[in-house]
């Protein structure tokens, strides 16, 4: 996989010490992450595992009871905890980078490395058809398209992005890894 100047901005000068994967629910956070960690000898953690775990609830659950306002400062507290560690790749919740001081913490954070994994639409529809469970935004169709339109620019502002569509999540791990200048 190429990339062009275009699809980075400035990537951080301080030594990489962890990388943050932010993008669209479908965009294969979850599963580009683990590669990318078992290949620097990093650990993954999923930020809504550990929300999960934290809550003793699914974040479907969450949503439900305590709206969506609530789960994004819950959200944005467990990623500022986890966002200390070194060593680490974080795969964010597909709406973590709407909560301005996530994004700046995020992208001001001396060895942090924010990479959007950049999905069309359409792929995350074929990705996540049928997780309406699982996912509570897929439920609200009628909003999903200006939900993913708003997003985009800020995932855009991370550190780099990574068009994930018509490659593998080996490819893209690879392109992740060649971002920090480790390997």
């Amino acid at each position: 996989m190429t990339m062009t100047s275009a699809d980075m901005n400035q990537l951080p000068a301080a030594p990489i010490k962890r990388i943050v994967l932010t993008g669209f629910m479908g965009s294969g956070k979850s599963t580009v992450g683990p590669l990318v960690a078992a290949r620097l000898g990093w650990r993954f953690v999923d930020a809504d595992t550990v929300i999960e775990a934290d809550a003793g609830l699914k974040i479907a659950a969450i949503f439900a009871r305590d709206g969506e306002a609530a789960f994004r400062e819950l959200e944005r507290a467990t990623v500022e905890r986890l966002a200390s560690n070194d060593g680490l790749v974080l795969a964010l919740g597909g709406g973590a980078i709407e909560h301005a001081a996530t994004r700046r913490l995020l992208l001001g954070g001396e060895g942090t490395l924010l990479v959007h994994l950049e999905v069309a639409l359409a792929t995350t529809l074929s990705r996540c058809g049928g997780t309406e469970q699982e996912r509570p935004v897929l439920a609200d169709r009628a909003n999903l398209e200006s939900r993913y339109l708003r997003r985009m620019p800020l995932y855009r502002e991370a550190h780099a992005t990574v068009a994930v569509d018509a490659v593998t999540p080996d490819e893209v791990a690879d392109a992740v890894i060649r971002l920090t200048r480790i390997v």
